[in-house]
């Protein structure tokens, strides 16, 4: 049950972020001011529903050296949705989660992996894409760089923005060319990946993921475990996708607080909400 409702959550909010669902039709982009506000997921601002921009493109053109109001909060923007909400908004508000989670329902054999040191090429691409190459590689004309991430790997962009402007604007189709198309093969492989390995993407690349992740230990939205209440029966971790035991790693990195284990657990030992603190009993 809480499942089917945070498929409802989840599309709810993606039509939040993108109410401009006729542009789809028309091939526009809306640029009024409220692009001025960043979206909490990974939403690209070429989407032509898109109200909102997306906080790693913007982070990116801060970095390159681009002037814009919106870049001037984007760091504050992201440490506060991280401290309430850490990885909540991967499972939650994020159009490429939700994308996958439809991909990953498609019925079919399911491949379970713990990734291992792969789930670290998302802080890789973070560290190299979203803040070391728009730092330093500036073009001598403009005295600005480039955002790697969306310009070249990003699959939200090529997913949500430039396949459907292709779709609804046939002059854009002379502008293809290798760069489109390597993204493409990109996210068509994602996309494909995510029919049989559960959320790959936010597992292994997503930047704003890895972001995120720094703050699930401290962040105000929590998984709480009432020690008192557990029977140690392990359906909890057994029903977890992302292999993680919330019992041992309730501030996994991985954890994106889908709520699984809290559904499945027979003594409610597992509960969503406000970080508990623990208070130390005086003998007395």
């Amino acid at each position: 049950m809480i499942q089917s409702k945070r498929l409802l959550a989840q599309f709810g909010l993606f039509l939040l972020q993108n109410p401009f669902q006729k542009n789809f039709i028309t091939g526009k982009i809306y640029q009024g001011n409220i692009k001025l506000l960043c979206s909490p997921g990974l939403n690209c601002y070429s989407c032509p529903a898109a109200a909102l921009s997306c906080p790693i493109g913007a982070a990116q053109f801060f970095l390159a050296g681009f002037k814009s109001r919106i870049s001037l909060y984007i760091a504050g923007f992201l440490m506060i949705i991280g401290v309430m909400f850490g990885r909540f908004i991967c499972a939650y508000a994020c159009p490429m989660g939700l994308l996958q989670d439809l991909l990953y329902r498609i019925k079919t054999k399911k491949l379970v992996l713990r990734l291992r040191f792969l789930r670290y090429v998302k802080y890789i691409i973070l560290s190299v894409f979203v803040i070391l190459l728009p730092m330093t590689i500036v073009n001598e004309l403009s005295g600005t760089g480039e955002p790697w991430f969306c310009k070249y790997i990003c699959p939200s962009g090529t997913i949500f923005g430039a396949a459907p402007l292709l779709l609804a604007n046939d002059f854009l189709h002379r502008l293809i060319g290798r760069q489109l198309v390597l993204k493409l093969i990109i996210a068509v492989g994602i996309m494909s990946a995510a029919v049989f390995i559960y959320r790959i993407f936010c597992r292994v690349l997503c930047p704003l993921g890895a972001i995120y992740a720094l703050f699930n230990k401290i962040s105000i939205l929590h998984i709480n475990y009432d020690k008192e209440k557990c029977s140690s029966c392990g359906k909890c971790s057994g029903e977890c996708q992302i292999m993680i035991n919330p019992v041992s790693q309730p501030d996994a990195l991985e954890c994106v607080r889908c709520g699984k284990c809290v559904n499945v657990c027979p003594k409610k030992a597992l509960t969503c909400g406000i970080r508990r603190t623990v208070q130390k009993r005086t003998g007395f």
